[in-house]
């Protein structure tokens, strides 16, 4: 005789649950992910206390004709100027809209690396690519600076360390300095071939402030294709009592050449293991992958690493204004994502429908350069250039106080905030299934009262963010359950608080 399944009906259960503030979790089994943590968090940013939709971006400077692959920012005491590489050329991309001419033709490509100097003469901006001659903006004209002592073209990195400039030569262990406080003059050897015991190339330069204790002093880092991390201390290398080194250390391959940037006083180094800060992970005695500013999506980034180490738009930008830390990763061209930290709570997301190649800091705004223009991100208008932004996230799943009993989910509301009607839907996922489930909410906007038309003690007047908390329909049944929110749209602002769950426990039988 066949044994009917027993359905054991119970008191419904009520459960409030923050939106996942956590960030995105890429390294934790699905069945012990913290509640607050998300399994997917895309065009959502985890903010201190809820959790945000992303801004948008529109086309800041257009008219580039082939995809912008550097971004410079020059900046003197009284000027700031935004140029973008874009092919053979470079193009004044400080105004909105569409550029003039090219200010720098006839170049052989596009991926160039810069430095800021100010001396006697006035402040400049140089900048090499390892196949062009090194270029010279003085807040005017642009020029090549007059090298000796090594072929400017060589050069493909370049960094301002105590009032001197030092490049490295492309594919090698050298490296050269300038004169102190010069933008040109004889360069001088500094061959680092006897102290990388792995051998390779140089790939990225740059200072790391540190306190030892008698105050804090600037170190210069170069960081080889193999992974090792090579510090020195002092100010005239030609000076054995003034200069010293400091210590080789070995991290793991860096990821593109423009794996490393000023944190503070410290410096982020992205390598094939992780995002890590010099500070902390040189004090350890091993390579700590917990020290890593990733270990929170450390199989994301491993992953992402592993198979697109060698495309071309890797790199680390700081985005104080935003309270961002993000990484560019270049899955093909078009197709870019950015994996982003919230510098305050650690917490992480990715974005999508940003195709990046390259990014830059500019009177504080980020700027990134696409196909043909310079966009300007984060923009506050909630759209990206006339475009949806689609959002998708899967809350962590979660046993409601008891694994190993089966659970009927029957109704959620989310607390959204909102200044409009977005498209939302919401499911939940049970038993670690990861598929689209969800279903739209509906949504009703309050209507405010306009000046000179609304009527008194009849319109409702202010503005800003409306709450939504309207119970749904769910259908799902399992020992864990996640909630998945979805949205699009453009020009409305959302943020997510929290999530009231409804279900039943003890269901199931045999």
């Amino acid at each position: 005789m066949a044994l009917k399944p027993l359905i054991q009906k119970t008191a419904a259960s009520v459960a409030s649950i923050p939106a996942p503030v956590g960030g995105w979790n890429a390294r934790d089994s699905l069945a012990n992910m913290a509640p607050t943590d998300a399994v997917t968090l895309e065009n959502f940013f985890p903010s201190v206390s809820n959790v945000v939709l992303r801004g948008g971006y529109t086309q800041y400077a257009t008219g580039l004709g082939s995809q912008v692959e550097t971004l410079m920012a020059y900046s003197s005491g009284t000027a700031s100027k935004l140029f973008a590489a874009a092919g053979t050329k470079i193009y004044d991309a400080s105004s909105s809209g569409a550029v003039g001419a090219a200010v720098v033709s006839a170049l052989s490509n596009a991926r160039w690396q810069y430095s800021n100097i100010t001396t006697a003469g006035g402040s400049f901006l140089m900048a090499v690519n390892g196949a062009d001659a090194a270029l010279l903006y003085d807040g005017t004209t642009w020029s090549n600076p007059s090298i000796s002592g090594v072929t400017d073209s060589t050069l493909d990195n370049i960094t301002l360390f105590k009032h001197r400039l030092w490049f490295h030569q492309k594919n090698t262990l050298k490296a050269w300095y300038l004169p102190t406080d010069s933008i040109g003059g004889t360069a001088q050897e500094f061959d680092l071939s006897s102290i990388a015991r792995l051998g390779g190339k140089l790939v990225a330069i740059g200072t790391w402030t540190v306190d030892a204790g008698y105050g804090s002093d600037d170190n210069l880092v170069f960081v080889t294709s193999k992974g090792e991390v090579i510090i020195y201390r002092g100010t005239d290398p030609a000076n054995a009592s003034t200069w010293s080194l400091i210590g080789v250390w070995t991290l793991g391959a860096p990821v593109g050449n423009r794996c490393l940037i000023k944190y503070g006083g410290d410096l982020l180094l992205l390598t094939l293991n992780g995002l890590f800060p010099l500070g902390q992970t040189l004090q350890s005695d091993r390579v700590d992958p917990t020290v890593a500013l990733s270990d929170k999506i450390q199989g994301a980034i491993s992953s992402a690493t592993a198979i697109y180490k060698d495309t071309f738009g890797w790199q680390v930008v700081f985005s104080p204004l935003n309270n961002a830390v993000f990484v560019n990763v270049p899955f093909s061209v078009g197709t870019q994502q950015q994996f982003v930290m919230n510098t305050i709570t650690r917490a992480w997301c990715n974005f999508t429908g940003w195709a990046a190649n390259c990014w830059e800091i500019y009177n504080d705004n980020p700027y990134f350069g696409g196909n043909g223009f310079v966009g300007k991100a984060f923009d506050t208008g909630y759209v990206d250039n006339a475009t949806n932004i689609a959002t998708n996230a899967l809350q962590a799943f979660n046993y409601y106080g008891s694994r190993g009993v089966k659970k009927y989910f029957t109704r959620a509301r989310p607390s959204i905030f909102t200044n409009g009607t977005p498209s939302i839907s919401m499911g939940m996922n049970t038993d670690f299934n990861t598929a689209n489930v969800s279903a739209p909410l509906s949504f009703s906007q309050t209507v405010y009262g306009v000046w000179d038309v609304g009527l008194w003690d009849t319109a409702i007047w202010g503005a800003g963010l409306d709450i939504t908390n309207n119970w749904q329909g769910i259908t799902g049944l399992g020992y864990c359950g996640a909630i998945n929110l979805q949205s699009a749209s453009q020009g409305v602002q959302i943020e997510w608080a929290s999530t009231d769950v409804v279900y039943q426990k003890g269901w199931g039988g045999i």
